[in-house]
């Protein structure tokens, strides 16, 4: 079995890639270099040439295979809003291409959009269409693919992790490291929730599996740390204080990542785990984050 897979050399991709590999996979990675490209043979993936600003080629890599597997995404957040509505055209391309087909298609969000509120549990079968985070395009797109009879799941994520990045988090790192202590928010008790990246993409391989279509998986092993508890687990691997700082200060400080550190990211897998038999077994966040340390010196 072929399946094409987006982000193949990126930080979740290259993860996923080697476990569909492992599970006797055939896999057709995305490729936007020949540098890319190398990396990919190197790996025992296929290189398929393409961008995902160029939906020829993200149909003809999905008509290529036997389904689809969607890790990739432009993570500059400064561009968030345009990366947003990028990623449901590529989604609308590469659905486009199975049509008419059963092939899988599992496409990427984030647990928020599974919460009806803040400081509520995002779960799985709840779908926020009024969630702020613009990340909701994606799942949109899902569902009107679904709509049209495209076999589509979601795998949403959380805070994926290993000794070396830390999804939201790594840029948290280099903020504090810039402003000599790590801060959270007032009392700093809304929640992250959190993954490792070896269990993450385990649950992408389950999902090819399972090929139910309109299911929701959440990626968590871990259903909510505190911002503050973070905050101070950086200040450790920096060897800088931990500061609560009030909301008023919080864009000055944090940037464009403020809105995000604000937010309550707490997610249940109870559904997942029951569903696909999954059981996360990586480590946990904050002892990846206190292996950094190592890193920092």
């Amino acid at each position: 079995m072929r399946i094409f897979l987006t982000g193949a050399t990126g930080f979740i991709g290259t993860a996923v890639a080697a476990q569909l590999i492992a599970a006797g996979y055939q896999v057709i990675g995305l490729a936007r270099s020949q540098q890319g490209a190398a990396a990919l043979s190197a790996a025992g993936v296929e290189a398929h040439f393409g961008d995902l600003a160029d939906p020829d080629s993200l149909r003809s890599g999905a008509a290529l295979s036997d389904g689809v597997i969607h890790t990739a995404f432009n993570h500059d957040f400064s561009t968030f809003l345009a990366n947003c509505e990028t990623d449901r055209r590529v989604i609308e391309a590469m659905a486009g291409a199975l049509k008419g087909t059963q092939r899988p298609l599992i496409i990427t969000s984030a647990v928020g959009l599974g919460s009806s509120g803040q400081n509520v549990l995002a779960v799985e079968n709840h779908f926020n269409a009024e969630h702020q985070n613009p990340r909701k395009a994606s799942e949109l797109a899902g569902i009107n693919a679904l709509k049209e009879g495209v076999n589509v799941s979601v795998i949403r994520l959380s805070q994926v992790h290993n000794p070396l990045k830390q999804g939201l988090i790594t840029p948290l790192i280099e903020i504090a490291r810039q402003k000599g202590f790590s801060a959270f928010i007032e009392d700093g008790q809304n929640c992250w929730s959190a993954v490792h990246l070896s269990d993450a993409a385990l649950l992408y391989v389950l999902a090819l599996e399972k090929n139910s279509p309109g299911s929701r998986y959440h990626a968590v092993a871990e259903e909510g740390i505190t911002m503050r508890k973070i905050a101070e687990t950086i200040g450790y691997i920096l060897n800088v204080p931990a500061i609560s700082i009030d909301a008023a200060k919080a864009a000055e400080h944090f940037g464009w990542m403020s809105k995000f550190v604000a937010q309550d990211m707490s997610a249940s897998s109870a559904i997942t785990q029951q569903q696909l038999k999954w059981q996360p077994q990586g480590p946990d966040l904050i002892g990846d984050l206190k292996q950094v340390r190592i890193h920092t010196r």
